[in-house]
């Protein structure tokens, strides 16, 4: 059984999760841009980020395209029974993503409990 959250609303908790990451983390994220999408290319995915880490980007120079981070809705909607839980999942999804922005990988991610 899922749970039904509207687009908009979905997105709106996308944003307070981002509102929820510390000021100084947000505020050393750099070029990236997130977005809500409803399916992912892969299926089950949560969330997808793509670029080059800012762990990394010394490495890469000049100017390139921006850094994105997805959400996807309805996987994350299919794996929960009630909003409180979609909140919690966008919540960890959103930081597990982030968290990738500024180098971390899956395996570290898993050891934090971001995974």
């Amino acid at each position: 059984m899922s749970v039904d959250v509207p687009p908009d609303r979905f997105e709106a908790l996308v944003a307070d999760a981002l509102d929820g990451i510390p000021e100084e983390l947000g505020r050393r994220m750099e070029n990236v841009v997130i977005s809500v999408r409803d399916r992912p290319p892969v299926p089950g995915l949560l969330g997808r980020y793509e670029g080059i880490p800012l762990t990394a980007r010394a490495e890469y120079g000049g100017m390139v395209m921006p850094d994105r981070i997805t959400i996807f809705r309805e996987p994350i909607l299919r794996r929960c029974r009630s909003e409180a839980e979609v909140v919690e999942q966008v919540r960890i999804t959103v930081v597990h993503e982030v968290a990738h922005h500024f180098g971390i990988d899956d395996d570290r991610l898993d050891e934090l409990g971001w995974a």
